[in-house]
């Protein structure tokens, strides 16, 4: 997406194969590099570089292809989200283009590929060297078979060195490019990182054995470079499948942007896109839509469900001057929306919020990479000490062997591991709890929290609405149920679950039904007879039986002039200081009763906040 800035625009692109810090740093400086760029920022760990250019310089599409480069491969963050088709969601993820993204990196299948030649490679290797390495240690003379059949020249055998040289370079060059193309940028950038350490170590390894068994030696270290490249690889390809699933929750955010808009002028309408929209200008959003920007409902009235933006499960009533904001679903009836200031959207803005986020530059292998810098100068000078005395006692031979061996040694190529798997696992164990971690430095953080702020709703409480109590006669129920059948709104839902109401499927007609719905009601609905039926912004009215019979807010009863009794007024007013919704129920001019409708508390909720005060901090709820 684009965003204006003083530099020109700003573009949010995704970018496949960032595995490290250095990644970050080698593609700010392909950016920067380029006139008309003025700053880049990347971030590994949600795969993602955020570019402030002049589009008069420079086009996004070149800036995309500038990028892919290396092995990486960009492309404009709101390509993940393809339309395959509308509902009250909204446009969905097409997981077919996430697919071809992950295809296009082929984490996966190089993961794959490790863990077959691998298996090829280390089965025989056990049956062959290993048994070698054993009769140079104790004098058991079947062994001796062994001594002619690993060798390079097939001597006595078949040479299975050369087979394990063979093998092992497959991995060592496609399951462990990702580790190889990483120390490339490290080098480039000169920032010695873990992906330099793992690669020093896996070609080492691979260099010696080649060496050693050349110069007729069976202490091969292939199984090593082997191991050690799959098992890198195995935790880059977890940490990125744990990545996208994080990235995965923001859908529901950007499928909530909409980007045409019904302009509504003088009682005709055409599609226009979103961004020709001007303040002052009216739009037309029928139920079931999207509300395209921020706004004001310039007449009529209707229900909007807020909850992409602001959590809550409980529809909200607007009239005729109320805000309506930019990303809501309009659940019931139509609404004439007079866009406001600057056009935009409260959703627009909080993705970009999100994105700028994940684009922001974040550090969970920095301390390891310091740790790579410090240690890689150390090992190699070690390494040239051992080379010497390995000259010394062994000549030419003898010195690179000792060259090599030393960084297969000395180097800790397990910080390449932990870093990754950390960062995976600590985002795995925070999405099946529920929480999505977008900057996973926040682990980092934990520590030294002294204030936990709650949403409640859908946090705190089940964000799922129900019935949780209703006081009226059972027939008014199940007639209230009737009405609410004909409406798609969240408590109708919840009242229609709890009492069963019949008839045909919802049907938000908006007015009186028609003979042949009258037929289709009362053939399908059991006994029900609706004669009459009339919606409401705020509640649904009709004949059922016939009795007249209203259903909804406390404020519908007022303006139809029907009673209402203290004692139900009092009801109501208990069931809001409970931050839930009361929905009154009456027939025949008097209300007779209310339905409380909302979420449950989560179990366990009170568990978890005793907790955090037992450890002195502060809990906040937001509602």
């Amino acid at each position: 997406g684009e965003d204006p800035t003083d530099a020109g625009e700003r573009a949010y692109l995704r970018v496949d194969g960032m595995h490290s810090a250095t990644c970050e740093a080698f593609l700010e400086a392909v950016a920067t590099r380029h006139d008309g760029v003025a700053a880049a920022e990347a971030s590994y760990v949600t795969e993602t570089v955020q570019v402030d250019y002049d589009p008069a310089q420079l086009s996004e599409s070149e800036l995309v292809g500038s990028l892919s480069r290396a092995g990486y491969t960009a492309y404009p963050r709101e390509e993940e989200i393809a339309e395959t088709g509308a509902s009250l969601a909204g446009p969905q993820r097409d997981p077919r283009l996430n697919q071809e993204r992950g295809l296009g990196d082929m984490l996966g299948y190089r993961y794959a590929a490790g863990v077959l030649f691998g298996t090829f490679l280390l089965l025989p290797y056990v049956v062959l060297l290993y048994p070698s390495h054993l009769s140079a240690l104790v004098d058991w003379g079947f062994l001796g078979m062994y001594e002619q059949t690993v060798t390079f020249t097939g001597e006595g055998g078949f040479g299975a060195l050369r087979l394990f040289m063979i093998v092992s370079g497959i991995v060592l060059f496609f399951t462990g490019l990702p580790l190889l193309r990483g120390a490339y940028v490290s080098l480039r950038m000169r920032r010695p990182d873990t992906n330099l350490l793992v690669a020093t170590t896996v070609i080492a390894a691979y260099l010696y054995g080649v060496v050693a068994g050349l110069s007729g030696r069976t202490d091969v270290l292939f199984d090593l470079t082997v191991v050690v490249a799959a098992v890198v690889v195995a935790a880059i390809f977890y940490e990125s499948l744990a990545k996208q699933r994080a990235m995965d929750r923001l859908t529901e955010l950007t499928v909530a942007q909409v980007d045409d808009a019904t302009l509504y002028v003088e009682g005709a309408t055409k599609e226009v896109p979103v961004e020709s929209l001007a303040p002052g200008d009216q739009i037309l959003v029928q139920e079931g839509e999207r509300v395209p920007v921020d706004g004001t409902l310039a007449e009529g009235g209707c229900t909007v469900d807020e909850a992409v933006v602001t959590g809550e499960s409980l529809p909200v009533v607007k009239r005729a001057g109320d805000e309506v904001v930019g990303g809501s679903v309009v659940t019931d009836g139509g609404a004439v929306v007079e866009v406001g200031e600057g056009a935009t959207s409260s959703v627009d803005r909080l993705v970009t919020s999100v994105w700028e986020l994940q684009s922001g530059t974040h550090g969970v292998q920095k301390r390891a990479n310091r740790m790579t810098g410090r240690i890689l100068p150390a090992v190699a000078v070690l390494a040239v000490v051992a080379a010497t005395a390995g000259f010394v006692l062994g000549g030419p031979t003898g010195a690179t062997l000792a060259f090599l061996l030393t960084f297969v040694v000395a180097c800790p190529w397990a910080l390449g591991l932990a870093a990754p798997l950390s960062v995976a696992t600590s985002i795995e164990q925070a999405l099946r709890r529920g929480i999505v971690v977008f900057d996973e430095t926040v682990f980092e953080r934990l520590r030294a929290v002294d204030v936990v702020v709650f949403d409640k709703t859908g946090t705190l409480t089940t964000g799922q609405m129900d019935v949780v109590e209703a006081d009226a006669p059972g027939e008014l129920l199940a007639a209230a149920a009737t009405l609410e059948r004909r409406v798609s709104h969240p408590a109708a839902e919840a009242i229609v679950d709890a009492y069963g109401g019949h008839g045909p499927d919802a049907r938000p007609d908006g007015g009186v039904a028609d003979e042949r719905e009258d037929a289709d009601d009362q053939a399908e609905g059991e006994g029900s007879d609706i004669e009459s039926f009339t919606s409401y912004p705020d509640g649904v009215g009709g004949v059922v039986d016939g009795t007249e019979v209203l259903v909804g807010h406390p404020g519908r009863f007022a303006e139809e002039g029907w009673e209402v009794s203290e004692e139900i007024q009092s009801r109501v007013a208990e069931a809001r200081g409970f931050g839930r919704l009361p929905v009154v129920v009456g027939r025949d001019g008097r209300a007779e009763g209310v339905v409380v409708v909302g979420d449950e508390p989560r179990e366990g909720w009170d568990g978890a906040v005793s907790r955090l005060t037992e450890r002195g901090i502060d809990v906040i709820v937001l509602t």
